[in-house]
């Protein structure tokens, strides 16, 4: 029997509470008073484990105003006016501060607030110690995606913040795979007695590089199967053959990439996870929900196998990979990035950090982040219920904190929230922006981090990614491989790891019901589901998987963090789901319109799930509140 970790999931995920409920306390992390000069902070949420993300006290006032339309009818107004309050303290919600408070000048008054007891939105940091080390894991949102494609805005964001995204290159090892193309990567499958693992390169071995048939025929799956893996990594057969070039383009454009592999390829159901994978981890869904040229996009394989044209393309972009997969890693993904702008805005919150070089290994003072004298003020556990415009001349923000509902003003308020909640934040906007701001619905998303006594298991896999297609987890690597920040992560195997899984609980269709109908419902599943169903998946996957290697649960797994996030990636547009809005009339555009003294910054508004896309927004929520 194991002996399971001490903690407690306060949440069934399907009730809210009424009535006094609305305000009740949050109980999870009482406010503590301020620390002496140099003191350490006795508030200090990336430590904590079990289920984080949308954590218990986080979303339960927001579901009683959108579900219900429950709020406080009475509020205690603070004798606290700003010249702009933010609601929100993810990337874009931070990055517009910043803005601000560069554009305006150093004595400009900001709040930001931010329902969760830990700021950086999505890109939570997850802190972990175990025999006089500390190691992190990322919690949500991972790295720079491409940074020499961003724009010029943010771009300055990242040279304002010291951030060398050559040297995170340098700092981070070879054989990391979330990182490097060309590092091994294993693909896992259950069999007899356990998984599989058959390790080697998988992204490229789907690309028909290397030996592909013998790892194709090392997969626990009938030899009929491999054949038509193998015809389909190799290129060698065009599977469109009967079909002119004009009629090719029409059915990658019309058709799934799940409906080709069943229809054109003549896989089996039962094999079409191997391929989801690819579509799972980097976009959250399946193939039957990407068109045929979005999956291959995407990197899933058989662009090779359609003709002589594409395989020429296909050739050229993998040769061309190397030097275009740039993905640049923190120790704790982007909430260095949050960590970094935080400190930027209140230094008081770690006075002896050089920023960059530091950052990872800087703790944080959380009681600073909220003090009478700060220009800049970050207030957590603070759900905001309602946002109006007063005339000309301000804005009134009511929020709930502790079980207080509050009011203050601001001169403007940028709203970095998500866009399904703004309708019922500002319930005056035009019902044309409402319905827009409602249309999008995100990526539900899992990430659990899971510290292990020891490497010495995982290090056999054959690989520091490896991928479950068939698992609640479909994705297991090790943390960040890097020293980025002056963290030092583990130096062997015999020193204590973190294992990052990663889940993605949106169903495959079983009708005709849209991307945006399985998002939701893979979102309800994420509430839905209590902490220690999430640690039995995780206790079974990993032994099933390290097992063979020696691994034992009972004693090897010292913590587990679980962070759920039901509103995760922004929604973007699908080829087989939403239609070509002309310019300016796409959802995302009519949703972000400035109302009054409000504008609204987030990846939602830019229909990008990207950090380069919430930052953007943040600069032009701020250009709308200062022309």
């Amino acid at each position: 029997m194991a002996q399971r970790i001490t903690r407690r999931d306060f949440l069934n995920g399907l009730a809210v509470g009424v009535g006094t409920g609305l305000l009740a306390p949050d109980g999870l992390l009482a406010q503590v008073g301020p620390t002496a000069p140099g003191e350490s902070s006795v508030y200090y949420p990336p430590t904590l484990t079990g289920m984080r993300g949308s954590h218990a006290g986080s979303f339960e006032v927001a579901h009683a105003l959108a579900w219900n339309g429950q709020k406080p009818t009475e509020y205690r107004a603070l004798k606290e006016h700003y010249d702009l309050v933010v609601v929100g303290a993810g990337i874009g919600g931070l990055a517009a501060a910043w803005f601000y408070r560069k554009k305006m000048g150093p004595d400009a008054r900001i709040l930001v607030l931010d329902n969760h007891d830990d700021f950086g939105g999505h890109a939570k940091r997850n802190e972990f110690h175990h025999d006089g080390r500390m190691l992190l894991g990322l919690g949500g949102a991972q790295n720079l995606e491409m940074p020499d494609s961003y724009g010029l805005i943010t771009k300055g964001v990242l040279h304002d913040l010291g951030i060398d995204a050559d040297a995170m290159q340098a700092n981070t090892a070879d054989d990391f795979a979330m990182a490097n193309i060309a590092a091994d990567n294993a693909l896992a499958l259950p069999g007899k007695g356990g998984h599989k693992t058959v390790g080697g390169n998988w992204l490229l071995t789907m690309h028909g590089e290397g030996d592909y048939q013998s790892m194709v025929r090392a997969l626990p799956i009938p030899a009929a199967e491999q054949e038509k893996l193998i015809a389909l990594f190799g290129g060698d057969r065009d599977f469109l053959d009967d079909l002119s070039l004009s009629q090719k383009l029409d059915y990658v454009s019309t058709v799934s990439y799940s409906r080709f592999l069943v229809d054109r390829v003549g896989l089996d159901r039962e094999t079409l996870p191997i391929l989801d994978a690819v579509l799972r981890v980097g976009n959250g869904f399946t193939g039957w929900n990407h068109a045929v040229i979005e999956a291959l996009a995407g990197a899933a394989p058989g662009l090779q196998g359609m003709g002589w044209l594409a395989s020429t393309v296909h050739s050229l972009a993998v040769g061309a990979a190397s030097s275009v997969f740039q993905m640049r890693y923190f120790p704790d993904g982007n909430a260095s990035v949050a960590r970094l702008l935080v400190h930027k805005l209140i230094p008081e919150v770690a006075f002896e950090s050089s920023a960059f070089e530091d950052i990872a290994t800087s703790r944080f003072l959380y009681e600073a982040l909220d003090r009478d004298k700060n220009a800049t003020r970050l207030r957590l556990n603070s759900t905001v219920v309602g946002v109006r415009n007063v005339g000309d001349e301000k804005v009134e923000i009511d929020y709930v904190r502790n079980g207080e509902a509050l009011r203050v003003t601001g001169g403007h308020c940028i709203l970095a929230c998500y866009n399904g909640l703004i309708s019922h934040l500002c319930p005056e906007l035009p019902d044309k922006q409402k319905d827009a701001l409602r249309y999008g619905v995100k990526v539900p998303l899992v990430y659990a981090n899971v510290l292990l006594d020891n490497g010495r298991a995982f290090s056999k896999l054959g690989g520091t990614l490896v991928t479950c297609p068939k698992d609640p987890f479909t994705m297991l690597s090790c943390a960040p491989a890097t020293t980025t920040g002056g963290y030092e992560p583990p130096r062997g195997p015999d020193d204590p790891m973190v294992v990052l899984m990663m889940a993605n609980p949106t169903p495959e269709p079983t009708g005709d019901e849209s991307l945006r109908d399985l998002l939701r419902i893979g979102r309800a599943t994420v509430y839905a589901t209590p902490f220690g169903t999430y640690e039995q998946q995780v206790r079974d996957q990993l032994q099933s998987v390290l097992g063979p290697h020696g691994f034992d649960h009972e004693t090897d797994i010292r913590a587990i963090t679980v962070n759920r996030w039901p509103h995760g990636y922004a929604y973007w547009y699908m080829m087989l789901d939403d239609p070509e809005w002309p310019e300016g009339e796409a959802p995302h555009e009519i949703g972000r319109a400035q109302f009054g003294r409000i504008s609204i910054a987030n990846s939602d508004a830019e229909a990008r799930p990207y950090m380069d896309a919430a930052i953007e927004a943040g600069w032009r929520a701020v250009t709308e509140q200062t022309l």
